[in-house]
């Protein structure tokens, strides 16, 4: 924070009554300024913030709830905004923030394939693109945070929010958090002028909950925590400036995130180094109360939470405003108040909400919003065809030259709808549109009476699904099923409707083959709906016992396969899936990680061999459930991977292996890999590999190569293999290119058996690959000694 910054926030803060302090620390609820007509309308009464908030506001929550286009919605965020200042001390503003996961997150918002398929590209610099996008579209809006990346590390398929995140791997989960960072905030983004900030989340652990249950316990020693399971924050925070953090829902060691003061304060803040706003997610510090126990009264958890490091409440200021007590009564000393409140217009300073610190100017509305509608197509199409996978092929992939007779199936082959994922704009309209059929009485079996809205999440709400693909099509007029895209290509397709999201009824064998009798090759649409209402098997809130394709379509694949024609499966899925039935019955099976309104095209695309599949996974696919949390980077003596050969192994599991690996996915042409050189640890403590990639195949394609490394003798357990760098590059046919891999020694650093992060010297192995898996080639460095400066 830069000196007149700092005293101008101080001055400010001094200037501030206890209560309107504590005012700057808690949310509004945008949707509870909407005033409903008996006739059915509703208007924006802006006069209810002065009455609800008379000491001010910290953030405004949910607006996307508000307008149904862009013009309507920064009008009303502007009207809000207005009032706000009004009933303010000194004219303070409020900080908006959206979800931003994978685009702006409102009807009016660029949509991008999801994060777990950014991550399938391995291209950092097209996570950069779609955040870029994201941010110019807020900011001309008058939204000031983007509570995006979600940098957890997801490691257990059962979680229905896997689709969020990056992945398994620290190294590929920090490159794209970063990489998001950057996009929002702009270069580094540590400069004052910054007017949109970006929000890591959820600190820490969250992805790791006990059973693949959303909130649970994370069972997790400290030293993964803090090796491996904060480096996309340390990274985030170090090389981008990361402005705001977010807490997780889990507790830790039975300490609720929104309470651990060694996890927000200590760690975060301390060894971290981070000096931003920390903010709740949505309802925690009520949770406190009603979910984990660890306060009996809104006052206690609220003075347990802002002890601990957590500044802000959001959505709405519920326990907060009984911190005026807590002070007033000696129970809470008024300089954490201060702090927190310090940091909260810190933030507000910077986009421009203190009036006298900087003015926010204005956004140029004259600009045509045409180069940024150009500059998402491409990037949105871009990285859906680098995030295909392609898991299995025999052969049959791709088609070309005289296309065969292809009949599509799978409940999938006709729907938009499964494409996205939970944090979309598609998916956040079924929420409204669901709460108003309940309401309405619509909905079979739910008493309107006594409904209460927060339950639409786990309502059975199978009959709207109709409705639901209605209005994802209506939000994306042009967006293509995977059907629809191979008759626009010309492919002689003829639609078979086999299969089922929901039903298990046995599927007739006969029926199967005479459907398919006068086709050549059978491409089969499977996947699972990710998202917060209706019939989703996966999303927030949606864990699941065993993360399998759900209904009958593992049996429609085999019913197909017994045809004795060739299967192409494609798999729609944000998460790994239990696939080994699948990827037995068929030729070639491709993974379709949620890729939005292009998905459609970009699958028809890579079947029909226009494009070559790019994608390389970024989470291990499990043989079996028992194997759950299968991840590559385990550790020495854990997992299926043992260099030492010293092990034991499931004794009713042939193959201990992952069904596929991490990083795996193959092309429509070979690559090879060979070390040109020696390694090496450059004074600067780089270490560089060099190598030669080749394109041995007769087609143009792209492959990832990936840098692994393994710490041979170590003062505490440590991993059988790290990725610690990668590059993805497309060559033509035949060509050969030079290739140097590189990273800082610094991220091989550990915590020691002394509690302190380094990196002691002694022999490193380095591993350059085509998937954890595939390893090509093998060298090693003698590393030095490297303390850590984190």
């Amino acid at each position: 924070m830069s000196m007149s910054l700092s005293h101008t926030v101080g001055r400010l803060v001094e200037r501030l009554t206890l209560e309107q302090k504590v005012a700057q620390l808690g949310g509004l609820n945008l949707p509870g300024l909407i005033r409903f007509d008996p006739r059915g309308g509703s208007a924006l009464a802006v006069e209810r913030v002065a009455e609800q908030r008379p000491h001010g506001v910290g953030h405004l929550s949910l607006g996307w709830f508000l307008g149904q286009d862009a013009d309507s919605l920064r009008s009303a965020l502007a009207r809000v905004q207005q009032a706000v200042r009004e009933a303010s001390p000194f004219g303070i503003g409020g900080l908006v923030h959206f979800e931003g996961v994978n685009g702006f997150l409102h009807a009016s918002g660029e949509q991008f394939p999801t994060a777990w398929a950014q991550a399938a590209t391995w291209d950092p610099a097209l996570v950069r693109s779609a955040a870029r996008v994201t941010a110019a579209h807020m900011r001309d809006l008058g939204v000031h945070l983007v509570f995006a990346p979600v940098m957890d590390i997801s490691r257990d398929p059962r979680w229905g929010r896997v689709h969020e995140t990056y992945g398994e791997d620290p190294e590929l989960a920090a490159q794209c958090a970063v990489a998001h960072v950057q996009g929002i905030q702009g270069g580094d983004g540590t400069g004052p002028g910054a007017e949109i900030l970006a929000t890591g989340k959820h600190f820490l652990g969250f992805g790791a909950s006990e059973g693949g249950l959303n909130m649970a316990t994370t069972q997790l020693g400290r030293r993964t925590l803090v090796d491996e399971y904060a480096e996309p924050f340390r990274r985030a925070i170090a090389e981008a400036g990361l402005s705001l953090v977010m807490n997780s829902y889990n507790d830790i060691d039975g300490i609720p995130a929104a309470a651990n003061r060694w996890l927000l304060t200590e760690f975060l803040r301390g060894e971290l180094g981070f000096d931003g706003l920390v903010v709740s997610d949505y309802e925690s510090v009520g949770m406190l109360r009603t979910r984990y126990r660890t306060a009996d009264s809104p006052g206690a958890a609220a003075a347990q939470a802002v002890t601990a490091g957590l500044d802000s409440e959001l959505p709405e200021a519920c326990d907060y405003p009984h911190l005026v007590d807590e002070v007033a009564s000696g129970r809470l000393d008024e300089k954490v108040i201060d702090q927190a409140v310090a940091r909260v217009l810190t933030i507000k300073a910077r986009v421009g909400l203190v009036p006298s610190f900087r003015a926010r100017p204005a956004a140029d509305r004259t600009a045509s919003p045409q180069p940024e509608a150009v500059a998402a197509a491409a990037t949105r199409e871009a990285i859906a065809e680098r995030a295909l996978v392609l898991l299995r092929n025999d052969g049959t992939l791709p088609f070309t030259g005289t296309l065969p007779r292809i009949a599509v199936t799978g409940p999938a082959a006709a729907e938009l709808r499964i494409h996205f994922g939970a944090y979309t704009s598609a998916a956040a309209s079924e929420m409204t549109a669901a709460i108003r059929a309940v309401r309405s009485g619509e909905v079979d079996g739910i008493d309107p009476r006594t409904f209460a809205a927060p339950d639409i999440v786990t309502a059975p709400l199978g009959q709207l699904q109709p409705r639901f693909e209605e209005m994802v099509r209506a939000l994306h007029p042009d967006a293509r099923t995977v059907l629809d895209a191979l008759e626009a290509y010309g492919a002689p397709v003829t639609e078979v409707p086999l299969g089922s999201f929901t039903s298990r009824e046995s599927i007739d064998a006969g029926r199967v083959s005479d459907l398919v009798a006068d086709t050549d090759v059978i491409i089969a649409v499977v996947g699972e709906r990710s998202g917060r209402v209706g019939g989703n098997t996966a999303g927030e809130g949606r864990s699941s016992t065993s993360p399998s394709l759900p209904g009958n379509q593992e049996e429609l694949v085999e019913q197909l396969a017994a045809t004795g024609k060739p299967v192409v499966t494609v798999v729609v899925s944000g998460r790994p899936l239990l696939l080994e039935r699948v990827a037995r019955a068929s030729s070639a099976l491709l993974l379709a990680p949620l890729l939005g309104e292009v998905a459609g095209s970009a699958i028809a695309s890579v079947l029909l061999g226009a494009t070559d599949p790019g994608g390389r996974l970024p989470a291990t696919f499990p043989r079996h459930l028992g194997q759950v949390p299968a991840y590559h980077g385990h550790r020495h003596g854990s997992g299926y991977d043992h260099p030492t050969g010293d092990t034991y192994a499931y004794i009713d599991l042939d193959d201990q292996s992952p069904l596929f690996a991490f990083g795996h996915g193959l092309s429509y042409t070979l690559f090879d890999v060979h070390l040109t050189g020696d390694a090496e640890v450059t004074p600067e403590g780089t270490v560089r590999v060099s190598l030669t990639v080749s394109n041995t195949g007769d087609r143009d394609g792209e492959t990832v190569v990936q840098l692994y490394a393994r710490d041979e003798y170590a003062s505490v357990v440590r991993p059988v293999r790290q990725l610690l760098a990668f590059q993805r590059l497309a060559l033509t046919a035949g060509a050969s290119k030079e290739l140097v891999l590189e990273a800082p020694l610094e991220r091989l650093c550990y915590t020691g058996a002394d509690g302190h992060r380094a990196l002691v010297a002694g022999a490193i192995t380095l591993m350059a690959a085509l998937s954890s898996a595939d390893i090509r080639c093998t060298t090693s460095v003698q590393a030095p000694a490297v303390p850590s400066p984190r």
